[in-house]
């Protein structure tokens, strides 16, 4: 595990953020709305505690673990059918060379300028984690944003009920509102951000995709369709199947960012073809 890795203003900026989110929602707006004391404020600050706690540990994994990288000793697999045919082979050999750092690329790695090296299954590069998305951590990233966006909406209403159940008819009431707006607004903001980020890595998921594969996936798309033949992403496997290879067989540890078991080595995947 590199700790290094955390020197980063990006994440000390997401870890402050998250303390000072939990602080306000737990000792400021659920103990004025339901107070902490009674049963029902302690079951709220213990759900919101268990669901900001799985959003920290998927950021920690995220950060800490490998996205994978590409073996020193891979070399691609190459069928030689005719002697004819050494021309397109050596072509065909170069195509899967990195011109970056001049190494063999597996199927679906691409070259991260940030990180100076081919990751396996690349989604994309993410600041705010100080490292790539890739194959080996990209479970942990939908965990991540699922329990983010979890809890956002859920300091969202928190915030939100409190508002409208506050007294506000006393003096010096203008600061206080305008704490709760500002708070509001960044919350909300949240919410809504990463509400979205969630709903577009479901689809990607759903399709067997990774943000990079997506738009070059469009591109194929509209060369094709100026052919007049239709394009399909050779790695669509069916949406069950593919949400499995994400996120594993058993759907009980689907949102368990630890229960990765299923994930394979990232050279090789399944394709329609296989399937058909």
């Amino acid at each position: 595990m590199e700790l290094k890795k955390f020197l980063s203003i990006h994440i000390l900026c997401v870890l402050i953020f998250v303390g000072f989110l939990y602080y306000v929602t737990i000792f400021i707006f659920l103990d004025d709305l339901l107070s902490l004391q009674s049963s029902t404020g302690k079951f709220h600050s213990l759900f919101f505690t268990f669901v900001a706690s799985f959003c920290v540990f998927s950021f920690f994994l995220c950060v800490l673990k490998d996205p994978g990288g590409v073996p020193s000793s891979y070399l691609p697999d190459v069928e030689y059918h005719e002697a004819s045919d050494q021309e397109s082979k050596r072509c065909g050999l170069l195509k899967k060379k990195c011109d970056k750092c001049s190494e063999y690329k597996p199927p679906r790695t691409h070259h991260c300028r940030i990180c100076r090296r081919c990751i396996l299954r690349m989604d994309h590069h993410c600041a705010w984690i100080n490292n790539c998305v890739g194959h080996r951590n990209y479970k942990a990233f939908i965990t991540l944003i699922f329990y983010g966006t979890i809890a956002a909406i859920y300091s969202s209403v928190i915030l939100v009920s409190n508002a409208l159940h506050k007294d506000w008819n006393f003096d010096g009431v203008m600061p206080l509102k305008l704490f709760y707006i500002a708070i509001g607004v960044v919350v909300i903001g949240l919410s809504v951000t990463l509400g979205t980020l969630l709903g577009w890595h479901i689809y990607l998921t759903i399709r067997n995709m990774t943000t990079i594969e997506y738009y070059e996936g469009t591109r194929a798309a509209w060369l094709a369709s100026k052919s007049g033949l239709n394009y399909h992403h050779p790695y669509d496997v069916g949406a069950y199947k593919n949400i499995s290879l994400v996120l594993g067989q058993n759907m009980l540890k689907w949102l368990c960012p630890t229960a990765v078991s299923h994930i394979k080595d990232g050279l090789s995947f399944p394709t329609l073809r296989e399937y058909s």
